[in-house]
């Protein structure tokens, strides 16, 4: 488990191990509802069709996995550090002396990406893609443990909200659900809430870091991916005090149902459906409390190499891959029930990663910026309209 330095390797019993899921002869027979561990240690139901698939899913993260170590021995350990065109970059004119080889190498990581990275791999090919490590190399070395003792003890509206928090927080998780891992994520979020005082804390960022805490080898790694997500990966403002950033996310999102897949916007639009009832939790949690671990960790693979484009590629895979059945219903409470029903049991990440980019079609980040800009004054004239409405009703009342 994690120890109080945050530098100690990540050890904790459920440290992903490619296990083969076996449902008893009656289970299988009978089609029942079985409980098991996922990769991660958290506790899932399903039915035996949907172990068959898990384990499925395992086979080809093992056949992946052999891929990456190939790679690793022909190209040596950190061979997609080589120079390399980034899709966070996309938009900026390849220079005539780019060679084959670099963009030879970025199309092969890029795939390779979205087929999954293995496991074992996943931190240090994050950390190192992400720009997380390029973050943390341009501060001393003693930051983190500097920052967690400057802030101990310290009491704000954002260290009250995360105590708040933390038993909420994936309860009855093996490691999180336990002192040692309120602890270690209490130190995660509180120390971000003081490096960065316009976020503090909002929640949903909960999910976020425990799920961080569990991939990355350290706590003070877990803390750096935090930062870099927040700093660099997504849009500014998401987790800010009016969530603005978040409102625009959901304005786009509505716009790119529309042109994306304009049959179930039509038709969400005669339900008088607002997708952000399901689309908000998504974006805030980034799917951490909407899919199953093993698939949102894939979603995250491609997000940190790709950008936040990667979440709307995502979200709108989701309603295209029920468009029938949403089609079909009458009632808000089916949607939403659909949209559930459907993100729980979504094991097979392959399938939903197949939609996202193979059906849903480009979407460049260059063009998503463009929406957000056209989206920004709406949002801000709401807010301010709300604000102005809140301080008259207070006024009203101090009367």
């Amino acid at each position: 488990m994690y120890h109080t330095h945050s530098k100690r390797e990540f050890s904790i019993g459920f440290q992903p191990q490619m296990q083969i899921l076996r449902p008893s002869i009656h289970s299988r027979r009978a089609n029942l509802m079985v409980k098991f561990q996922d990769l991660y240690g958290f506790a899932v139901e399903g039915n035996v069709d949907d172990v068959n698939i898990l384990n499925e899913v395992r086979e080809k993260v093992r056949q992946q996995g052999r891929v990456w170590w190939a790679l690793e021995a022909s190209k040596g350990a950190n061979w997609y550090l080589l120079p390399h065109v980034s899709s966070l970059t996309e938009g900026i004119a390849l220079k005539s002396s780019l060679k084959l080889s670099t963009l030879t190498n970025a199309i092969t990581l890029k795939r390779l990406i979205r087929k999954g990275i293995p496991p074992v791999l996943r931190p240090k090919v994050w950390f190192s893609l992400s720009g997380a490590a390029k973050k943390k190399s341009t501060v001393p070395e003693s930051y983190y443990n500097d920052l967690t003792k400057a802030v101990e003890g310290k009491v704000t509206a954002a260290t009250k909200q995360i105590d708040h928090d933390l038993p909420r927080t994936f309860p009855g998780h093996p490691w999180l659900d336990t002192q040692e891992g309120h602890a270690t994520l209490r130190r995660v979020l509180v120390g971000y809430s003081f490096r960065d005082s316009d976020v503090g804390y909002c929640q949903g960022l909960n999910y976020v870091a425990a799920l961080l805490l569990l991939v990355m080898k350290t706590e003070e790694d877990a803390f750096w991916m935090l930062a870099v997500l927040l700093e660099n990966v997504l849009v500014n403002d998401c987790y800010t005090n009016n969530l603005s950033g978040c409102h625009v996310e959901q304005r786009v999102f509505q716009d790119l149902l529309v042109k994306k897949c304009p049959r179930i916007a039509s038709h969400l639009e005669e339900l008088e459906f607002d997708v952000s009832l399901v689309a908000t939790e998504w974006f805030l949690c980034l799917f951490s409390k909407s899919l199953p671990s093993e698939t949102t960790l894939r979603v995250w693979d491609v997000l940190f190499y790709e950008g936040a484009k990667v979440l709307f590629h995502v979200a709108l895979a989701i309603f295209k891959m029920k468009e029938e059945e949403l089609l079909l219903t009458h009632h808000v409470g089916d949607v939403i029930n659909i949209l559930q029903k459907t993100t729980h049991h979504l094991f097979d990440p392959d399938e939903l990663l197949t939609v996202a980019f193979d059906k849903i079609g480009s979407m460049t980040t260059n063009t998503i910026s463009k929406e957000r800009k056209k989206q920004e004054p709406a949002v801000m004239a709401e807010l301010d309209q709300r604000l102005r409405r809140l301080n008259s009703v207070k006024m009203d009342d101090d009367k």
